[in-house]
């Protein structure tokens, strides 16, 4: 019997076959990779026997124990009758049972349900199916079977319900209750047109569109924010606002079909949860995610659900992919509602870094005036021609901020002590619990009495340190600094320039204007 191509301990028991350099190559794996990897056509199966994360190592073990007893039999074979139920002989289907005594025992009550789930094919689409029978009694496999695979499955049903939800997606929802979302400030009027196609009956998918930079993630995670809060409808107030990863649902999927199977699973998940919204960032990568010679891409796996009004999209791309990639598709481009996301113009970039300033300062132990918000606005409105705001304008500040950390030595000195002090503390514990074993060994309180004494001393520096730490003002000439670094334009000398020829200005004016002095001044 072949082992497992991935794991290399396990019995092979599924087996696939791919080309590579124009040769066929046979691969073997076993249940537990072929489960982990989402294997093609397997993910329906595993749900409908019962399979799930809390017993696949435990069904692995047992497949892999009966095995090594059964030399004669076909690992493929075995997997079938495992799978229906339809046990070929009463000595494998003992073997198999018998196999638990060994792994697990001590729980046999939870391994009888795990296994009655596994052996029953009962459900909402195989309602007709029986547990099979052994023997000329017609006795049941296993007694019971009827009555505790149903429980079995309602136990086992809420950790699958989002299963490829939660692999593949960020819930911005739970986010933004806990507080992880920067507040967003300003875009009230695209919140107010994603929320109203939103709560439309049909064709309620928002696409935003803007140049990069401009803020349309910022968007999806305000209306997370806006839901989380209650600030949305009433149809709205459940939903739940999923950031779907592209990228982990490609990553991996080395055999035909995984793509697939991984796209409908987030889709099934949508439609049974109900009131799931998926935002897709970067919307136009969908129309190649997963092509391949006779495979289909996200965009046909979406049309479909999307048509009939059973998922929710969010998306968002520039305007130059959106007609590159999504208008090209006409069947797809009518399902989605354009909301365009046009650049913040100064005033507007500048409320919003006012709003926001205080994470920057925490993050780098810096304060921003107003005027320095001001300034770096105007400077990069000014000087970064290839961006947009607000995205160029905070990037100032940030690296602003950065520069001005790094130059703080304090900072240093106040996280080595801090370290020092968690040292002690924990030097100062496992004293007191060996004191606690040796009450006799004098050795030991000399040893607690010196580390309190150094734990003091070290308290005291730190309070120390604290006390003369300020946060480093942030000036203009900082965020020119920054400017010049970016462009390699001298701003500093520019604006040193500027604020020269203002001064001089009256001066200036008298020299070419005769005989004006009180309206020159």
């Amino acid at each position: 019997m072949s082992k497992c191509v991935m794991c290399k301990k396990n019995i092979a028991v599924v087996f696939t076959t791919r080309f590579d350099n124009g040769q066929r190559v046979h691969e073997g794996l076993c249940l537990k990779c072929a489960y982990k990897t989402g294997l093609g056509g397997m993910d329906e199966l595993f749900e409908k026997a019962g399979i799930n994360e809390n017993n696949i190592d435990e069904l692995t073990d047992r497949m892999n124990n009966v095995m090594s007893q059964m030399d004669g039999s076909s690992p493929e074979m075995f997997l079938k009758s495992l799978l229906d139920g339809d046990f070929d002989s009463q000595g494998m289907m003992n073997a198999f049972m018998n196999s638990g005594e060994e792994i697990g025992a001590g729980d046999d009550e939870e391994e009888d349900e795990q296994l009655s789930s596994l052996m029953s094919l009962e459900g909402p689409e195989n309602s007709d199916l029986q547990p099979t029978s052994v023997g000329d009694d017609g006795g049941e496999l296993i007694p019971g079977l009827d009555r505790r695979a149903p429980r079995t499955r309602e136990r086992t049903s809420p950790s699958k319900k989002k299963k490829f939800l939660d692999q593949f997606g960020t819930n911005l929802t739970l986010k933004a209750a806990d507080g992880k979302i920067d507040r967003i400030i300003g875009r009230e009027k695209e919140l107010a047109r994603v929320i109203q196609i939103l709560n439309r009956r049909s064709k309620n998918n928002p696409v935003l569109l803007g140049e990069p930079g401009v803020g349309k993630t910022a968007i999806a995670e305000g209306l997370a924010v806006k839901i989380a809060e209650e600030e949305v409808p009433a149809k709205l107030l459940d939903q739940e606002v999923y950031l779907l990863d592209m990228t982990a649902m490609v990553a991996g999927t080395q055999f035909r079909g995984q793509f697939e199977s991984r796209m409908k699973g987030v889709v099934d998940d949508a439609r049974r949860a109900g009131n799931v919204i998926l935002v897709i960032d970067e919307l136009h990568n969908i129309m190649g995610a997963g092509d391949a010679e006779g495979a289909m891409n996200a965009a046909n796996i979406l049309k479909p659900a999307l048509a009939k009004g059973e998922i929710k999209v969010l998306g968002s791309t520039t305007l130059d992919e959106y007609r590159r990639f999504i208008e090209k598709d006409s069947a797809l481009e009518r399902r989605f509602q354009k909301v365009i996301v046009e650049e913040p113009n100064v005033n507007d970039t500048i409320e919003i870094l006012k709003g926001i300033r205080d994470y920057y300062e925490v993050h780098h132990h810096v304060t921003y005036k107003d005027d320095v918000i001001e300034t770096a606005v105007r400077m990069s409105e000014r000087y970064i021609t290839d961006r947009f705001l607000p995205d160029k304008a905070i990037d100032l500040l940030d690296e602003a901020g950065s520069r001005a950390n790094l130059k703080d030595t304090t900072l240093l000195d106040l996280k080595n002590c801090q370290i020092k002090v968690d040292e002690l503390n924990t030097k100062l514990e496992e004293l007191e619990a060996k004191a606690a074993g040796s009450a006799e060994d004098v050795h030991i309180y000399e040893e607690q009495a010196e580390a309190r004494s150094h734990l003091l001393r070290a308290e005291q520096e730190l309070e120390e340190l604290k006390n003369n730490s300020h946060p480093s003002e942030i000036t203009s000439e900082d965020i020119a600094g920054v400017v010049e670094m970016w462009t390699g334009i001298p701003v500093q000398r520019i604006s040193e320039t500027e604020t020269e020829k203002l001064l001089q200005l009256e001066d200036r004016l008298h020299e070419r204007v005769i005989g004006q002095h009180q309206a020159v001044t």
